[in-house]
């Protein structure tokens, strides 16, 4: 059966982009290091060993942090914006950072360190 209607095909047109549209839109991140930053704030002063536990703050960052990475893209973001953070602190003890989520109960899908592959994280 062959599409001769105008509107069918204008209908099959728009469905089609808007599907590119879907999976253009998952091909880049929606998260940005100033989201990252803010939202682990809290962390900083554990992190350096100017607190000795980690605060609820830092919890509460890092469960937000988590759910904002949803796709492959908010992830590699989080991954290089971390990697960024951790070089901008001075001081800092990458030994407790790596132990955060843990200690918060949040499952990080790629090792928290300096060695990381951003690219790599899926």
């Amino acid at each position: 059966m062959a599409l001769n209607n105008g509107k069918a095909t204008v209908a099959v047109m728009v469905v089609a982009a808007a599907v590119l549209l879907m999976f253009a839109g998952e091909a880049s991140a929606a998260l940005n290091c100033g989201q990252v930053d803010t939202t682990l704030a809290p962390c900083v002063a554990y992190a350096t060993g100017r607190e000795a536990k980690i605060s609820p703050g830092c919890c509460s960052g890092v469960k937000s942090l988590n759910g904002l990475a949803r796709s492959t893209p908010d992830r590699q973001m989080a991954c290089k914006c971390l990697k960024n953070l951790a070089t901008s602190i001075k001081s800092i003890n990458m030994g407790k950072v790596s132990g955060v989520p843990g200690a918060c109960g949040v499952s990080v899908p790629f090792p928290i360190a300096m060695s990381t592959d951003c690219a790599k994280v899926k």
